[in-house]
C-alpha cells in the first residue's frame, strides 16, 4: 500500500520528533548542542517557520512549530538533517546515517491541546532518565532567560492579560501532569502522523487534506441485521 504524502498545513502548530539512527546519539556534548540549536533556528527562519518550543535530548529532536506554508515543515526538517548530519559527522569522524528515517509529526490543535504540548516539552521531558541538554527551560513560568528566537503560541496569550499573569498560569500548569489517556492519544498521533485534538478539528482538516484522517475502529465492520 503507498503511503500517505505527510499532512502539513500552514497557520496550524506541529508537533516534530525526529531521532538518532537505531536509536544512536545525535549530540555528544556542548558543543554539537550549540550548532544543532543554531541549525534549528536558521532553518526555521529561511522557511518562515514560527518556533515555539523545542528540546534536544541525547537521540531525539523535539520540536513545536507553526509554517507559514505548507512545505515549510518538511524543508526546515530536511535542512536541519542534512546540515547537522554533515556537520556531526565531519566533527566526529564518522560516516553513515545520523537520523532514523522520516521525522514523525502531528498537527495540533489550538487552544488546550497546545497547552499540553507546550508543557511537555517546557517542563524538560526525559529520556531514559536523561533531562534535555538544550531547550527552552521552561522560560514562559519565568525560570530562565528567554530563547529569542522563540514566538509563543495563541494559546500561551490566552492565559492572561499580562506577562505576569501568563507566567503564573503556566508555572501552575507545568507542575499538572498530562493525563495517561492524552499522552497515549498524542503518542498514537505522533506514530500515526495524524491529527491531535477534537474530533472537529480532525474533521475540518480532512476537508482540507481531502482525506479521511480519522483512525478507523480495528476488526471488520458489524454485519448489517
Amino acid at each position: 500500500m503507498a503511503r500517505q504524502p505527510r499532512l502539513s498545513l500552514p497557520g496550524v502548530v506541529h508537533l516534530l520528533v525526529q531521532r538518532g539512527h537505531n536509536g544512536g546519539a545525535i549530540v555528544h556534548d556542548e558543543t554539537d548542542v550549540e550548532q544543532l540549536r543554531q541549525i534549528l533556528h536558521a532553518a526555521a527562519r529561511e522557511q518562515q517557520v514560527a518556533l515555539h518550543a523545542y528540546a534536544l535530548l541525547p537521540r531525539r529532536l523535539l520540536v513545536l512549530a507553526t509554517p507559514a506554508s505548507a512545505e515549510g515543515i518538511s524543508r526546515m526538517m530536511q535542512a536541519i538533517g542534512r546540515r547537522h548530519a554533515a556537520a556531526f559527522n565531519h566533527r566526529h569522524g564518522r560516516s553513515g546515517a545520523l537520523w532514523d528515517g522520516r521525522f514523525r509529526s502531528a498537527l495540533i490543535e489550538d487552544g488546550e491541546p497546545t497547552l499540553q504540548v507546550l508543557c511537555l516539552i517546557d517542563a524538560d521531558p526525559a529520556e531514559d532518565g536523561q533531562r534535555p541538554l538544550c531547550g527552552n527551560r521552561a522560560h514562559r513560568s519565568g525560570a530562565s532567560p528567554r530563547d529569542p528566537g522563540l514566538v509563543d503560541p495563541p494559546a500561551y496569550w490566552q492565559l492572561g492579560n499580562t506577562p505576569f499573569e501568563r507566567e503564573a498560569r503556566y508555572r501552575e500548569r507545568l507542575t499538572e501532569p498530562v493525563p495517561q489517556a492524552q499522552g497515549r492519544a498524542l503518542q498514537r498521533a505522533l506514530t500515526r502522523s495524524a491529527p491531535y485534538g477534537s474530533a472537529a478539528f480532525i474533521a475540518r482538516l480532512g476537508l482540507l487534506a481531502g482525506r479521511e484522517l480519522q483512525p478507523r475502529p480495528r476488526g471488520r465492520p458489524p454485519r448489517a441485521r
